[in-house]
């Protein structure tokens, strides 16, 4: 991944954040309960996309299938949106409650 590309996800991360309104705690603790059944989910879809992904290699000596690999970078891109809620370092809830970047 060359500097362009790590800069790019870097603004997907931690680029600018849209302007939230303050949430209740007990709305907070119900978004906090939803993303982790949902970043639970995302690691199971993960290992299923790495064994495909792996099969797909050995089948095609070594090449990649693009659309996955895209696929696991915003997953992985969402996974980290998502931890960085629950941690309360951004106030910004992951997708589906803002745009998929």
């Amino acid at each position: 991944m060359d500097r362009n590309e790590d800069a790019q996800f870097a603004g997907r991360l931690t680029g600018e954040q849209p302007d939230t309104p303050k949430e209740s705690m007990g709305l907070r603790f119900l978004y906090l309960v939803l993303i982790s059944i949902m970043l639970s989910l995302s690691h199971t879809v993960l290992a299923v996309l790495t064994v495909v992904q792996f099969i797909i290699m050995l089948v095609n000596t070594g090449e990649k299938n693009q659309r996955l690999a895209n696929f696991g970078t915003d997953l992985g891109i969402w996974m980290a949106k998502a931890a960085r809620y629950q941690s309360a370092a951004s106030p910004v809830k992951p997708w589906p409650w803002t745009d998929l970047d």
